[in-house]
């Protein structure tokens, strides 16, 4: 499968069969507002574009695949100690939803280009163990920012009696998958009396400017950059070095005051905008035509500078929960592709709608219930090489019961099984003896594992 037929995709199933399916280093950035295990059933109120939809944001061991949990606890024993810990620490419900969080997120790093994003919003009630699983999985040095939305004016914390502060944020982490990562520097524009009072001097040729800091202070000091220019020196140096000093100079940049300090001029006709800090509150909830009536729906205004920041034209955005498709409209409007993923069917009507009402008649996608399969590391399970390669990978022991084996009396098995979303590439193979084969058929390895863990036990009861 090309990397066309991928995107501007619409896949209706399970997000962790489907991103299975997906090949590696595939999308440039991924948005996720996956539920955050708040304990309630979401549903759309009737009569809004969204009638009808509902999710529930509880979770139990049933919400967890197990064909996955073997490759969970084998390529990430740390993490997998962690959420053990976690039904001690809070609940059994908030270890099944981290199980089943983390499961994801680590298909998601693996289809995630180098220089790819991902933005993942929460909020308190599991935000602190979901960053745990992003620093393991991305890598705790590719965190970039904790961002803070004020999505609201803040409410009471109770209606009975105000006996916490009333909530109006949410949260999003963000992390890169190398140093690599794509970022254009989001600004935006103050209103005409904020630049009046911001930028409120002339100079000679009738420029507006305003001033700023060329001069480090205390906790800034820098001792190599403590030089003499045109009879100053500042205590604590200069921000830049003398060449730079000199051509700012040379430029007209630079505004001595009567008191002989030296500022920086930053002209008007050459503001950009104001940088956007970690702190997001000019972004207001869905209202309007923009509102669709799906539970937690977010702005597009947010999607939007998540996507317009760390991605460029043409790049691929991805959108595991899209839920009422907000990103898949601000990829559209952004001139990004994209790729959606939402369990729920009612989501396909939702997106023709939007895309057709938000992003201007666009129909050019296709909506898909079938798993995607991997074009990119396909290899035959038959070819000696990948068998050889394995039998050296595991040590010549079969991966079900440890048990050492010469390389013929073992045989080559899909991890996860392919009617489960495993597809036919080296990281799902593995080599099993016959007996273990035979016991695990079709069904997922945790069935084969837990089948060999109990004949231990019933082994060491006899023993004893």
């Amino acid at each position: 499968m090309s990397e066309k037929e991928f995107t501007n995709t619409l896949y209706t199933n399970d997000n962790l069969f489907i991103l299975n399916g997906l090949n590696s280093n595939l999308v440039d950035l991924i948005y996720l507002d996956p539920p955050f295990n708040t304990k309630r059933l979401y549903s759309a109120p009737i009569g809004s574009k969204a009638a009808g939809t509902s999710f529930k944001d509880m979770w139990t061991w049933q919400d967890v695949n197990e064909a996955y949990l073997e490759t969970l606890a084998t390529k990430y024993p740390a993490l997998a100690r962690f959420i053990g810990t976690i039904g001690g620490i809070h609940s059994k419900s908030m270890m099944a939803y981290l199980t089943y969080m983390a499961q994801r997120i680590i298909e998601m790093h693996r289809v995630l280009k180098d220089t790819g994003s991902i933005y993942l919003h929460c909020d308190p009630t599991a935000g602190h163990y979901l960053k745990i699983l992003l620093d393991e999985i991305f890598g705790k040095n590719n965190f970039r920012n904790e961002i803070t939305w004020k999505r609201q004016t803040a409410k009471k914390g109770s209606q009975f009696a105000k006996r916490t502060y009333g909530s109006s944020s949410d949260t999003i982490f963000w992390y890169s998958k190398t140093n690599n990562y794509t970022f254009n520097i989001p600004k935006v524009q103050l209103d005409e009396e904020k630049l009046n009072k911001k930028f409120n001097k002339i100079d000679e040729e009738g420029r507006i400017f305003r001033l700023d800091n060329i001069v480090l202070n205390k906790s800034m000091a820098r001792i190599n950059l403590v030089y003499e220019y045109k009879g100053y020196t500042p205590e604590f140096g200069w921000m830049m070095n003398l060449n730079k000093l000199k051509q700012l100079d040379k430029e007209g940049r630079i505004y001595w005051s009567k008191t002989g300090r030296p500022y920086r001029k930053y002209f008007l006709d050459e503001y950009e905008g104001q940088e956007v800090s970690n702190v997001w509150n000019d972004i207001y909830i869905a209202a309007g035509k923009e509102r669709t009536g799906y539970p937690t729906q977010k702005p597009l205004a947010l999607l939007s500078r998540i996507i317009e920041t760390s991605s460029n034209k043409g790049d691929i955005v991805m959108d595991p929960f899209c839920g009422c498709a907000t990103t898949c409209v601000a990829a559209q409007q952004s001139n990004r592709k994209w790729i959606g993923i939402d369990v729920e069917k009612q989501a396909v009507s939702i997106l023709v709608e939007r895309l057709s009402d938000d992003a201007g008649m666009f129909k050019d996608f296709v909506n898909v219930t079938k798993i995607p399969q991997r074009t990119d590391v396909k290899i035959e399970p038959k070819s000696k090489s990948v068998r050889e390669q394995l039998y050296k990978e595991q040590n010549g022991i079969c991966n079900g019961c440890g048990n050492e084996y010469l390389i013929k009396d073992l045989d080559i098995d899909h991890i996860i099984p392919v009617d489960k979303g495993g597809g036919s590439y080296y990281e799902n193979y593995q080599l099993l003896c016959g007996n273990c084969n035979s016991i695990k058929g079709t069904r997922p390895m945790a069935y084969l594992l837990n089948r060999i863990k109990k004949r231990a036990e019933e082994i060491d009861k006899i023993e004893y």
